[in-house]
């Protein structure tokens, strides 16, 4: 994978035991706090580290996501998305016990369903260290100009060394290119 190339694929990676596309932000937010809870007590992934606030920046974050894509023309078909990025980052692997990663080919999402961020949510939409790509989202469209510009941040920055951004995020709006690998329904 080269600095300016743009990836074909998406990747998604989870722990193994618990297979993909398992989110807290799904969950209603007292069980939510509860699974948090319980990762943090285990203490052995990076989530494990997350701060007392996590849960509700990251629903206050998703929530103006979404209303900043469908400012842009997005059509987002979920309240809150499932998250993978753009091309591989091996270091995501280090955030689980027994990570795995999933990819999925870019052709099977339809771009208005599909926002993304230069780097984790989190850092792009919160800091102010004067970047360009700060508190922005972009559409599939926008990409490859995105990627020319500045790069794949799992090139240039895939130590950490240079700050927070290490990777391409993005929000998937909609089940229906993910069905394959989405858990069942609970009965």
């Amino acid at each position: 994978m080269t600095a300016d190339r743009l990836p074909d694929f998406l990747s998604h990676y989870y722990e193994a035991a618990q297979g993909p596309f398992r989110s807290l932000s799904t969950l209603p937010p007292q069980e939510a706090e509860r699974v948090l809870e319980g990762i943090r007590q285990r203490g052995e992934t990076f989530a494990s580290r997350r701060a007392a606030d996590y849960l509700t920046i990251r629903r206050g974050l998703e929530e103006r996501v979404r209303a900043l894509f469908i400012a842009r023309g997005g059509a987002p078909v979920l309240a809150r998305p499932h998250y993978l990025i753009l091309g591989a980052c091996p270091w995501l692997l280090s955030w689980y016990r027994d990570g795995r990663e999933l990819r999925v080919p870019l052709e099977c999402f339809d771009p208005a369903i599909v926002s993304f961020t230069y780097g984790d949510t989190f850092p792009a939409m919160r800091y102010n260290d004067g970047r360009p790509y700060r508190d922005q989202i972009y559409t599939l469209a926008e990409l490859p100009a995105l990627v020319r510009e500045f790069g794949l941040p799992q090139v240039w920055n895939a130590d950490g060394a240079h700050g927070p951004d290490r990777y391409i995020e993005a929000q998937v709006w909609s089940d229906a290119p993910l069905q394959a690998w989405l858990p069942a329904p609970s009965p």
